[in-house]
């Protein structure tokens, strides 16, 4: 029976989770191994079943809530959640002022993920390296053909909530990076920021943006149902596929992230880069995306296109930079996994 201390505690491994989620390389399921309640917390979310169902519609609720480990998934889910919500504006802020430090980070993250993964796979042979490279082929292909600017509909919102959500589940993979890879990771935490940033909109608080918290709250809400949907309709598939192929899924998991690396080269969005260096030009962007009027709108986008073109020769690379904190995001994977191995040995 657990205490109040317990769950507390319960919550902390939760937030060491979010922060884990809101980061592209670092899975939230790895983070969860490492503290010892991967199988807990795999184990609850299968607890959501029919029988469930049954004991919820039937008025049991104190059975329902044993069965499915509610205090625990309670407890995991809240500190989870008020780690996305707190680290989610820094990310924003980050991704706005820093683009190249930031990717360059993420970049390191997710090289050192890929090899986490590969070194705990024995017996390289022919069919293992075929694998593998099926693996970089796909994310390669993956992030290539797939748009920069993907649909901000709400069918595309929740089906990012249903894919991103079965990366928790999976070691190596976080579901950030699987919004990465949809061209929704920026979107999301753009939302989360804005939802947090207008919530005094709910009491008249000045200077608070009623219609964007409303629009923030929408995409979050059909985000957190397109989550729950996923994870619940497609969590035994992959515990079945990792049951059955764990080897295979493994490496074609990891030959995935390694040709997914694409994405999050730290030099492949210029238009960010200008706009961080040279506010002028990130004015111009605004002034683009805010224009209404097709002619006015046009005007804009060319203006803010030629001034991109203008400035990008000047652009500082920050090559230096872009270096440590590539090795500050190996090691930061590196720490994690020294971390894991005492807590477990």
């Amino acid at each position: 029976m657990r205490k109040f201390k317990d769950y507390l505690m319960v919550s902390l491994k939760g937030a060491c989770m979010g922060a884990a989620d809101v980061i592209p390389g670092v899975s939230g399921g790895t983070i969860a191994f490492i503290m010892g309640i991967y199988d807990e917390f795999v184990g609850s979310i299968a607890k959501i079943d029919s029988e469930a169902v049954k004991l919820l519609f039937r008025g049991h609720f104190r059975e329902f809530w044993k069965h499915i480990n509610g205090g625990f998934l309670l407890s995991l889910i809240a500190g989870i959640g008020v780690s996305v919500i707190s680290l989610a504006g820094l990310m924003q802020m980050f991704l706005s002022d820093y683009p190249i430090q930031t990717w360059a980070f993420f970049f390191g993250l997710i090289v050192a993920s890929s090899l986490f993964i590969l070194k705990g796979i024995s017996g390289w042979h022919f069919r293992e390296g075929a694998f593998l490279l099926l693996g970089i082929v796909l994310g390669v292909t993956v992030c290539t053909l797939s748009p920069v600017n993907t649909p901000e509909a709400l069918w595309f919102i929740f089906l990012s909530g249903a894919i991103a959500i079965c990366a928790m589940i999976l070691p190596g993979i976080s579901g950030s990076f699987i919004l990465l890879i949809l061209g929704k990771y920026q979107f999301i935490m753009e939302s989360i920021s804005s939802f947090i940033g207008n919530l005094g909109a709910l009491w008249g608080a000045g200077g608070a943006d009623s219609a964007l918290f409303w629009q923030s709250f929408v995409v979050l809400a059909i985000f957190m149902i397109g989550a729950a949907s996923g994870i619940l309709g497609f969590s035994k598939f992959l515990h079945w596929l990792l049951a059955r192929w764990h080897k295979e899924t493994l490496i074609v998991l990891a030959g995935f992230i390694v040709g997914s690396l694409v994405k999050v080269w730290p030099w492949s969005n210029m238009e960010a880069i200008v706009c961080s260096q040279f506010p002028a030009v990130a004015a111009l962007g605004e002034a683009a995306e805010h224009a209404t009027g097709s002619i006015e709108a046009l005007a804009a986008t060319e203006a803010f296109e030629a001034a991109v073109t203008e400035f990008t020769p000047l652009v500082d690379m920050h090559i230096g930079g872009a270096i440590t904190f590539a090795l500050i995001g190996f090691c930061l994977v590196s720490g994690i996994e020294i971390a894991g191995k005492e807590i477990n040995g």
